[in-house]
């Protein structure tokens, strides 16, 4: 009989001696601490009905696009791995069978986090014991069933297992908030936080942009007629979520750029949009417009605002068409931010009340811009290595090209951003692994001392993200 799947302790850690001692010191002075999940996307629905999540293939496998992803590339399709239907193919109903693929594909995730995640989601919080295969597909499912089945498996509980203290959904701008009500009204308002998404309303020329403004409307009792309204709508959404406890705006768009346009021209654009006569240069234009007009409601209302930019969405128009948003073929593009954030920096980089928390997938751009930015502007925090950088050595590449420029203290500390709830333990222990070896080299190198070191690995772990998403 084989040995039981276990993980090794030093996984992540440095291979040289010397420094994995120094780094096992520093790690364990974190891997126990609470977790500061401010950037995820959670569905808010899991924590108000806590229910069951069901079966292991809509848990583990059907919601992460990161895992999906991998396996369309070798050979599989979204409809064979549940996500959904086409017109030549209907999507897989059996959750044991969907379990099965993804067991078969086992092999394809060697040297990818999302590997280190799902050995940590399955071995450390599901219990399994035995490696995925094809032939221990249905053993590991039954398993995994049982273990999913238990009362204790509920996403409240699990928010007290995973020792999260804080975890913030992201919803759309005119969502109501129900959901979010009812867990203020459980004791758990000061938990489970809102963020604000308004990127529908800001892309004039989306297709479903003029139904999301209906939208927003009727959750702002206001209707949007004209820029003003506009306008006045979207500041009305912000007051109800910050009243519902959020932290944060987030924005998701193409580039960074921040330029404002002249209130005619805002208005001009804004009432073509309605007539749906807008350019895509108009849209364009008008979508750095608001976010420098998003900027200034953060003077306002104190919602510290993250800027994740640099991704082309649904590169495949086919999938995108039959399954929506979000199912993997997003793919990063070269993006600047020097120019692009410098109107609003120039106008709120000082603000006592403003913060930007800015992401990239870009790597060139850490120790060129981004870094250099955030090193000098006291409103300017650089967000921790996102999506496709949210990985071993991305994550040192990213404190090495970073750190010497901005420092620890103007970081955002690590930021899970994961749709997938049971990978957040799993993505966080890994930052603090990473983080701990870069932090033991530079004591290995005498440029810290161990107590720095460690103190350095709580603020990153624990403190910077509390006081980074601190509403102003």
């Amino acid at each position: 009989m084989s040995e039981p799947w276990t993980l090794h302790p030093d996984r992540a850690l440095p291979a040289d001696p010397t420094t994995r001692d120094l780094a096992r010191e520093v790690y364990q002075a974190t891997k126990d601490l609470p977790l500061v999940s401010m950037h995820g996307h959670v569905p808010v629905e899991w924590f108000a009905e806590d229910t069951s999540f069901g079966d292991p293939a809509q848990l583990v496998v059907v919601p992460d696009h990161y895992l999906t992803r991998m396996l369309v590339s070798q050979g599989e399709t979204l409809p064979r791995l549940g996500v959904g239907s086409t017109a030549s193919e209907a999507a897989e109903t059996d959750p044991r069978e969907i379990w099965r693929r993804f067991c078969a594909g086992w092999k394809h995730f060697r040297g990818t986090p999302t590997r280190y995640w799902l050995e940590h989601v399955l071995v450390e919080i599901l219990g399994v014991t035995q490696r995925p295969s094809a032939q221990t597909a249905d053993a590991i499912y039954d398993q995994v069933a049982a273990r999913i089945a238990e009362p204790d498996f509920r996403p409240r509980a699990l928010l007290d297992r995973f020792g999260i203290d804080v975890i913030a959904t992201t919803d759309p701008a005119w969502a109501p908030l129900d959901e979010h009500g009812k867990l203020a009204a459980d004791g758990y308002g000061d938990r489970v936080l809102p963020t604000f998404r308004p990127d529908p309303l800001l892309h004039l020329d989306r297709p479903a942009w003029r139904d999301d403004v209906a939208r927003l409307s009727a959750a702002s009792g206001t209707e949007v007629t004209s820029y003003a309204s506009y306008l006045d709508a979207l500041r009305i959404q912000r007051e109800r979520f910050a009243a519902a406890g959020a932290r944060a705006t987030d924005h998701g768009h193409l580039d960074a750029d921040t330029t404002p346009l002249d209130d005619a021209e805002a208005r001009r654009i804004v009432d073509a949009a309605l007539s749906g006569t807008v350019t895509a240069d108009e849209a364009r234009a008008f979508s750095g417009h608001m976010l420098f007009q998003m900027a200034a409601m953060s003077t306002e209302d104190g919602l510290v605002m993250q800027l994740h930019p640099g991704v082309l969405r649904d590169h495949a128009s086919g999938p995108s068409a039959a399954f929506g948003p979000d199912k993997g073929y997003d793919i990063p593009v070269v993006t600047e931010f020097t120019r692009s954030l410098r109107p609003v920096l120039d106008a709120f980089g000082h603000h006592p009340r403003f913060r930007l928390i800015a992401f990239t997938v870009d790597e060139d751009t850490y120790s060129r811009e981004l870094a250099p930015l955030a090193g000098v502007y006291p409103a300017l925090r650089l967000g921790a290595p996102w999506w496709f950088l949210d990985a071993p050595d991305a994550m040192r590449r990213f404190r090495e090209a970073a750190t010497e420029t901005a420092g620890f203290s103007n970081l955002s500390g690590f930021v899970d951003d994961t749709r997938a709830f049971c990978s957040i333990p799993a993505r966080h222990d890994l930052a603090r692994r990473v983080d701990a070896g870069y932090l033991a080299r530079l004591v290995a190198e005498h440029r810290l001392d161990l107590d720095e070191a460690v103190d350095t690995a709580l603020d990153l772990a624990y403190r910077l993200p509390l006081a980074a998403y601190e509403r102003l």
